[in-house]
């Protein structure tokens, strides 16, 4: 195929394999590194002993305005958490970033008592004028925190308790933004108790952090993980979360708080385990477009023959109990062999319905079948109307051999998840990047990484759908739950819980 009889600027991922072969625009041959388009903006500095130094994994990061704040594990622990959770702010919309630690959470840093912490999570209240960033300090118990910045995100203060007693893990925290809903100013923190089967709790906040209300389950008494809450202009909170039944599902609460609903079923998601030992949970990304549409994306190989390798697919609800059928981002054709599994989800909220800006950050093997000898990317994609199209994904930064990566008792950790943020209309993914060591103090130099400015238009406008593409049926995941949690204290015993096998039927 000549250039010219690629001209159209829609094609679908039947046309994709032609495209890769004219352009090389597609991750699976992303040659181009594009690192002067990179920026760090952290590092570890620690140097206490139960860490593997010089690393920094797993981001989560939030905008409102020209504010952007990231918050990620520090200095990487083997057993679970980091010495401290980091974070990096910018007042200027990206251009410039100052970072730091978080006091009073670890007794690694600035009067704290905890041997570690972990999952961080950022919100911003916008009725209070604060920004918050929730953690699971680690001491006994994992328990959730919050620490809390008046400042706009420069200066931390010491973290406020949200549970005392319940061993929680994979905690989230969202803020209900909207002046025109009736709990505006309410914040939500989510978290599940892997000690009991990962059950999911909820506690609410009406005064910017300062206080929490009693954890809450919901009416059908669900268990999950990763769970994820964001606020519907009408002030429903929708909480989209991995359940272990082999799927997505999701619940709401409509009185701000004071109770939450029983879970629906999104979708079956059948998904496949990375090869290589890498630390990889198939956890969901959520995300809202500035109209209250809810997007929900997660890892997902119900498109590929046999569950040969993942994509990323999501659904969309602006209610959070009817929600669309899942839909594939064309990063790659489903005929190629790239495995995506962890990512992040952003939405630009000043745009919205079919002209929502979408950014996708995620890690890709260009060889999902890599046994051990597996290279492992950095790639963004985007969409400018929706989700209908996206542009050609672009790789970030150069390949990744695992043995570069911190170890954990679930294998190599880069993170269980990623980010991605909007301000001034630019997408920013935040995402953590290793590179081979080059001093002998330590084996690793894996740091947080973001985009300095815009990317260059490489591919002529061009834009890629999935509309066409098919679910296959019979489908089954490979991906088995064994632990309740991500650092294999808590196994789950044969038959207490279905695995992530169920066949796709969506």
């Amino acid at each position: 195929m000549n250039k010219a009889r690629v001209s159209p600027r829609l094609l679908s991922t039947g046309s994709f394999l032609l495209l890769i072969i004219a352009f090389g625009l597609a991750s699976v041959t992303a040659g181009f590194a594009q690192s002067a388009n990179l920026l760090q903006i952290s590092q570890d500095n620690f140097v206490n002993g139960s860490s593997q130094h010089q690393t920094e994994v797993e981001p989560s990061a939030f905008a409102y305005g020209n504010t952007i704040v990231a918050a990620f594990q520090v200095a990487r622990i083997y057993s679970g958490g980091g010495a401290d959770i980091g974070f990096a702010t910018s007042q200027d919309g990206g251009l410039t970033w100052t970072n730091g630690y978080l006091p009073g959470l670890t007794q690694w840093y600035q009067g704290g008592s905890n041997s570690a912490a972990s999952d961080a999570s950022v919100a911003y209240d916008a009725k209070h004028k604060v920004w918050m960033i929730s953690t699971l300090p680690i001491g006994n118990n994992d328990l959730v925190a919050t620490s809390r910045s008046t400042d706009g995100g420069l200066t931390w203060g010491n973290p406020i308790l949200v549970t005392a007693s319940i061993d929680s893990d994979k905690n989230w925290i969202t803020c209900d933004n909207w002046p025109t809903s009736p709990f505006y100013g309410n914040c939500y923190t989510e978290w599940d108790s892997p000690g009991f089967g990962d059950v999911l709790y909820m506690s609410t906040s009406s005064d910017g952090g300062l206080t929490w209300g009693t954890a809450k389950r919901n009416s059908s008494q669900d268990s999950g993980i990763g769970g994820q809450p964001l606020v519907l202009p009408n002030g429903t909170v929708v909480v989209s979360y991995a359940d272990f039944g082999g799927g997505m599902s999701a619940f709401t609460s409509t009185n701000g708080g004071v109770s939450w609903g029983p879970s629906v079923r999104i979708a079956n998601a059948p998904s496949r385990g990375e090869d290589g030992g890498l630390r990889s949970a198939g956890l969901p990304s959520a995300a809202m477009d500035g109209g209250g549409v809810i997007y929900m994306s997660w890892p997902d190989c119900g498109f590929r023959s046999g569950c040969s390798e993942n994509d990323i697919v999501y659904s969309t609800t602006t209610d959070g109990t009817h929600w669309s059928a899942k839909q594939r981002v064309p990063i790659d054709p489903v005929t190629s062999t790239v495995d995506h599994f962890i990512h992040g989800l952003g939405i630009d909220a000043n745009t919205a319905g079919s002209t929502a800006h979408l950014g996708l950050n995620y890690y890709y093997y260009p060889n999902g079948n890599c046994g051990n000898s597996c290279s492992l990317r950095q790639g963004y994609i985007e969409s400018m109307d929706g989700g209908q199209t996206w542009t050609a994904p672009r790789q970030l930064g150069a390949p990744m051999q695992l043995s570069w990566l911190p170890s954990t008792f679930s294998g190599y950790m880069v993170a269980d998840y990623t980010s991605t943020v909007f301000a001034n209309g630019k997408g920013y993914p935040i995402f953590a990047l290793a590179y081979p060591q080059i001093n002998l103090g330590t084996p690793f130099r894996e740091s947080m990484f973001t985009r300095r400015y815009a990317f260059e238009q490489t591919d002529n406008g061009l834009r890629f759908s999935s509309a066409h593409d098919k679910l296959i049926p019979g489908v089954k995941g490979t991906r088995v739950w064994e632990y309740y949690d991500l650092d294999h204290k808590y196994p789950i015993h044969p038959g207490t819980v279905p695995v992530n096998t169920e066949p796709d039927n969506d």
